[in-house]
């Protein structure tokens, strides 16, 4: 088997981190509790290792081309996917009103790292399908919805987001595709945009661009950006196909990775107009594209992870295989599989401890996600959705930078082998370079922490959160285990560090933004380390708890030195961010632009 999913891991800090049991009494949740999960997540694994999976090898030496104005997918994938939309996969999340199972994003969240371990090039369509169906959820009237979320939802049509353009690439503000008003309420689109995920390809029938472009007269910069649903084919009054649209394939982009996922430049316009309608309100298309992208910034979070799960098991197998050497400690007189060799060891279990820690921490924000949208109280929903928006950027900042290190890492535990395509290692390490970049790059994430997430309200979302920090760290030195005692004072560390970044960026923002701007990235680390570690020693606590009441005892064990390593290995580097950031900002900015 080329991957199996980690679901106890999943469960685990589903039901005890994340709190399922208390997510399926929210209302519209009552049948997604702790046993619905389970049935879920065993199918949804089933699925991936034998249909997906299998896949991903070959896709990455044979991916999908373009010929005559047409993308070709890589073989199987049409098979797959066809499979993955009958399986109901698409619509897990998304409302039944529309044909979808309504299940909360706890739960979507884990299935969504399954099918992307197990090919991140398969994944990305339905991704992008998501985010396309929740920026309709949310700002689509009611007849575009009936019109396009059931076929999304059925997989007979997919979806797909159009920001960028050749000149407009993280600044949208720049963005020129033209939208034409046209007598029966449409509008005629003319215009390029490049680096479309799945703009073209052959897995179903329709693909609905959700676009941004200019109506005629519009303001300048973002508040003169509108959204526009723009199909590849035509939709008629009855929901039947028409004529093909004015929209099309003109390349394919040549990548370093995800090389079966086709990336498109599109051509709106060139015989005429691309017809298309207007979601929601003239100028306010930022607004409700930022719906997509943060569901994808999420996502592609949930990559990383997936990504960093499926080069860690690959790494330990080889680990188990590879003989080379005598372990150091005499303990065998012969050579043995590298995995006795202690580096090694260190390396998977740096590899396994940041996976692990991302995990739980992407979890418990999905957890909030439906707390923010499901629960009675308005206080609570509020609380909950400041925690969620807080967490998105640790997430899509800390997971990805974290998977280029464990595929890089998942490389090294292969030694020269690993550095040949044929060993399958260097794939991930290659796959992982774009999870940095796409959906805003980690820069980008790092200034909406700074900016939107910690001085826009002075620090009061951050602070609450080293709170809550603070009252694990009390639990912990509560308890008389070796591991707990360990952990403790490493997490206070790392808790102090990052409110002193707090502090230091929500009295300097105003004053002086290149400092707080050139520390931006690292605070983002740190404070994503930060909130992984403390879910960590939650974790700790709970298997050391679950040990003593006769529980899975290997596992139990495992999570228990796991967390024990997070804290000497992966927090005891806070305090070094912590320096680089509050007293390091003027070394960033001493050299004059002319000596670079």
């Amino acid at each position: 088997m080329t991957y199996r999913a980690p679901v106890k891991d999943m469960l685990f800090v589903m039901k005890e981190l994340a709190g399922i049991d208390a997510i399926a009494q929210l209302p519209g949740h009552e049948d997604a509790g702790y046993d619905t999960a389970a049935a879920v997540l065993d199918e949804c694994a089933r699925f991936n290792q034998g249909v997906v999976a299998p896949l991903n090898a070959d896709s990455d030496k044979n991916p999908s081309t373009f010929r005559d104005g047409e993308v070709h997918t890589t073989a199987g994938f049409k098979a797959a996917f066809r499979q993955f939309a009958d399986g109901g996969w698409q619509g897990l999340q998304h409302p039944a009103d529309f044909g979808g199972q309504g299940l909360p994003k706890l739960i979507h969240a884990a299935c969504s790292e399954m099918v992307n371990s197990a090919s991140i090039s398969f994944a990305l369509c339905p991704l992008l399908t998501d985010g396309a169906i929740e920026a309709l959820l949310t700002a689509g009237s009611h007849e575009q919805q009936a019109a396009y979320i059931p076929k999304m939802i059925d997989g007979s049509w997919t979806g797909s987001m159009n920001l960028t353009e050749p000149q407009a690439g993280s600044d949208l503000s720049v963005v020129r595709t033209r939208a034409e008003p046209q007598p029966d309420g449409t509008y005629k689109l003319f215009g390029t945009k490049v680096f479309i995920t799945y703009g073209e390809h052959d897995l179903a029938e329709n693909i609905i661009h959700l676009v941004l472009a200019r109506v005629s007269g519009a303001p300048e910069g973002v508040k003169g950006i509108s959204l526009f649903i723009c199909p590849k084919v035509l939709v008629n009054a009855d929901g039947s196909l028409g004529a093909r649209n004015d929209v099309h394939c003109v390349s394919i982009e040549h990548k370093l990775g995800i090389k079966a996922s086709p990336t498109a430049v599109l051509q709106f316009g060139d015989h005429g107009g691309a017809t298309a309608t207007l979601v929601g309100q003239e100028n306010r298309g930022l607004e409700y594209m930022f719906i997509m992208m943060n569901a994808a910034r999420f996502g592609v979070g949930v990559q990383g992870i997936a990504l960093a799960e499926r080069a860690y098991q690959k790494a330990v197998q080889h680990a188990r295989d590879r003989v080379q050497g005598r372990p150091v400690d005499g303990s065998l007189s012969v050579p043995a599989p590298i995995i006795h060799h202690p580096d090694i060891r260190r390396m998977l279990m740096t590899m396994r401890a940041h996976t692990e820690g991302c995990r739980a921490m992407a979890l418990v924000a999905a957890a909030a996600y439906d707390a923010a949208h499901a629960h009675p109280d308005a206080e609570v929903r509020k609380q909950n959705q400041s925690f969620y928006e807080f967490m998105v950027p640790l997430i899509k900042g800390l997971a990805t930078e974290m998977s280029l290190d464990v595929a890089s890492l998942g490389i090294q535990v292969h030694g020269g082998m690993g550095y040949i395509e044929e060993t399958g290692a260097a794939q991930y390490l290659r796959d992982a370079k774009i999870l940095t970049i796409y959906e805003g790059t980690t820069a980008i994430q790092a200034n909406d922490l700074v900016g939107r997430k910690t001085a826009r309200d002075g620090g009061a979302v951050a602070r609450a959160i080293g709170a809550q920090i603070e009252a694990c760290e009390g639990q912990l030195k509560a308890r008389d285990s070796v591991a707990c005692r360990a952990v403790a004072p490493r997490l206070a560390t790392a808790r102090r560090a990052l409110l002193d970044v707090v502090d230091f960026v929500v009295a300097q923002t105003g004053t002086n933004p290149n400092a707080v701007f050139a520390g931006s990235v690292p605070y983002l680390m740190l404070a994503g380390t930060v909130v992984a570690g403390w879910q960590m020693a939650r974790a700790l606590m709970v298997a050391e708890d679950r040990l003593a009441e006769g529980g899975d005892t290997a596992f139990m064990q495992a999570k228990i030195a796991t967390a024990h390593f997070y804290a000497d290995h992966v927090l005891n580097k806070t305090s070094g961010l912590r320096d680089s950031i509050v007293e390091g900002a003027e070394s960033v900015t001493a050299m004059p632009l002319e000596s670079f």
